[in-house]
């Protein structure tokens, strides 16, 4: 890792602003969301909600603190799985970034709207909710293609205000609830046609907890940038994100009840929280919560720009995804991902009509089936890699309560509306077949390459260009101990690159391996295993370190990202995060 980036770190008040405004921007719409589904239950899910993100908030520190580089799921599938797992669970995120950045940016538009409607009373905003949306998304695209980021300082501003904000709602409707019980008791009684409707409380429960999962969206942001964050400051983050959800959720939730009856929460689902302080303040409260609103809305947009660009140049790197999409300008942000992401962005708004719950319906179909690709990353690593080390080893009940929860969660959302299903199909399945296309590129390549035979001119061009292209990828594999099978069966099934470097070290807990693998070459060489491999090999009179990467990567002009290790034991020196991003296969 680069010397710039140990310079600048992030503490923890600055940390768990970013992904604090990600999370608790959930606040301004989950509240309605769990209320249309259970009623006067609402505030109880949204603690059985809370409940999941204890889980999670054990399962991500395990496994982020065990290898701390950005990317989440798809970091923790790529090292301790194959890559089209690990793609799978890049491509569930990505399109988990384009939900959130449509909502937040319709929320946003609806809250400001209903604030402007109160001094413009008859005036009909329908029609331009769309366009304003599009502006805001092509506005934040331009920002960052133009080389601005996100800002801790301008973050923690952002936060602090919603917090304030959040917090003189919830103590201001608490105090209005001591004295007026009416509108609870009205929804008392509308509650009980919703659980008959779905035959019982357990169901309606279930199905309601399934909707509110949208409450814990933004719970993975903090591993995306754990880099950039001092050390021990991630798992604060999430217990300090655990700690708003678990307050203001339900908090939320209880003083809505009490203003509002369901018929007026279903009406004002998209600007709740305006509405009730409306009713509980005014005009004055109404355009404080309306301020509020556009600002963390429009940070979180500001997030999943900032945060897509950076997956998806991790996954063209990681040639998952065409290298032509991450091309840098001069200001060092990537404008092809970005026009690609704000395009995706436009025409699922366009494609749903902007309405919420199937925003939402595909935002957490892909957000739970990140989350639940993480536990299961988690599950994985404990298998694949069990000497990994590990400053913190969650329960196993945890992780199981936490996978199992989020996977209830997506059959309880297929449950709700089928329509969530093929809005969510819809872009899945083109994104995850191309991104498998690139992935298996050279076997497609290898099938479709003969039927271009009679034409020379395709055939050659084709053949030059990208097929030797794709077999001349240099691959390294630094290696201290003798599993040589295992790292080429990994870039057999997982690699397009042919050429492969192993480099042993001296090891004195395992002594020298350089004669047993040159005594084992030539025996895969005779045996035909893995023929199409280029396999060269040498030997670094050096223990194995971060330093021994650097000299590796630059020696080889070769990305660390296609360096291979074995998994890190509890008595080396150093950290994962240390060696800059190289892979652990075994």
């Amino acid at each position: 890792m680069s010397k710039e980036k140990h310079e600048k770190k992030l503490g923890q008040f600055f940390s768990t602003a970013l992904s604090g405004n990600d999370i608790l921007s959930s606040s301004l719409y989950v509240s309605g969301i769990a209320a249309i589904f259970a009623g006067i239950y609402a505030p109880i899910v949204l603690l059985i909600v809370g409940a999941v993100l204890f889980f999670y908030k054990n399962v991500y520190r395990e496994v982020v603190e065990a290898l701390p580089v950005n990317g989440g799921a798809y970091n923790v599938l790529l090292n301790g799985a194959a890559k089209p797992l690990a793609a799978l669970a890049g491509v569930m995120t990505i399109l988990s970034y384009v939900a959130t950045a449509v909502i937040s940016s319709k929320t946003a538009v609806e809250y400001l709207l209903k604030f402007i409607e109160k001094f413009t009373e008859g005036a009909d905003y329908s029609g331009i909710i769309i366009p304003f949306i599009i502006i805001i998304l092509l506005g934040f695209a331009i920002l960052v293609i133009s080389g601005v980021k996100d800002s801790a300082k301008v973050a923690s501003a952002i936060f602090i205000f919603h917090i304030v904000t959040l917090a003189s709602f919830v103590v201001i409707g608490l105090g209005f609830i001591l004295t007026n019980t009416q509108v609870f008791n009205l929804n008392l009684l509308d509650t009980a046609p919703i659980i008959a409707n779905n035959g019982g409380i357990i169901p309606t429960l279930v199905l309601a907890f399934s909707a509110s999962l949208l409450g814990v969206s933004g719970f993975e942001s903090s591993a995306n940038f754990v880099e950039e964050q001092e050390k021990g400051v991630f798992k604060k983050t999430l217990r300090n994100m655990l700690i708003g959800v678990v307050i203001f959720n339900p908090l939320i939730a209880t003083v809505v009840l009490n203003i509002l009856p369901l018929q007026s929460i279903v009406a004002a689902k998209d600007f709740l929280l305006a509405e009730a302080a409306f009713q509980l303040g005014g005009i004055v409260l109404l355009g404080w919560i309306a301020i509020d609103a556009f600002m963390v809305l429009c940070g979180a947009v500001l997030t999943s720009y900032v945060g897509v660009s950076g997956l998806i140049n991790r996954m063209s790197l990681d040639d998952c995804l065409p290298t032509f999409l991450s091309k840098e300008n001069k200001q060092g942000s990537h404008p092809r991902i970005i026009i690609l992401f704000f395009v995706l962005c436009t025409s699922i708004l366009l494609v749903t009509k902007g309405d919420l719950l199937s925003l939402a319906g595909v935002y957490t179909i892909s957000f739970l089936g990140v989350m639940t690709l993480f536990a299961l990353g988690n599950l994985i690593l404990r298998r694949t890699r069990s000497e990994l080390k590990r400053p913190y080893k969650a329960p196993l009940f945890f992780v199981i309560a936490a996978f199992l929860s989020t996977a209830i969660g997506l059959i309880g959302n297929s449950i709700i509306d089928i329509r969530n299903d093929l809005y969510f199909l819809l872009y899945f399945i083109p994104a995850i077949t191309f991104v498998f296309a690139i992935i298996y590129r050279k076997d497609l390549l290898r099938i479709t390459l003969p039927l271009f035979r009679k034409n020379r001119t395709i055939y050659n061009w084709v053949s030059d260009r990208y097929f030797h292209a794709i077999r001349k990828q240099y691959l390294v594999f630094v290696h201290h101990t003798p599993h040589l099978y295992n790292i080429l069966e990994y870039i057999h099934r997982n690699e397009n690159g042919t050429n492969i470097l192993i480099i042993t070290c001296k090891d004195k807990e395992h002594g020298d391996d350089s004669k047993k693998i040159k005594n084992i070459l030539p025996c895969l060489k005779e045996a035909g295993v893995f023929p199409h491999l280029n396999i060269e090999y040498t030997y670094i009179d050096k223990e194995f370190c971060p330093k021994v990467v650097d000299e590796v990567a630059k020696s080889y002009r070769v990305e660390k990202n296609k360096i291979f290790i074995g998994a890190l034991h509890h008595h080396n020196s150093f950290d994962y995060d240390e060696l800059g991003g190289v892979r652990i296969v075994f």
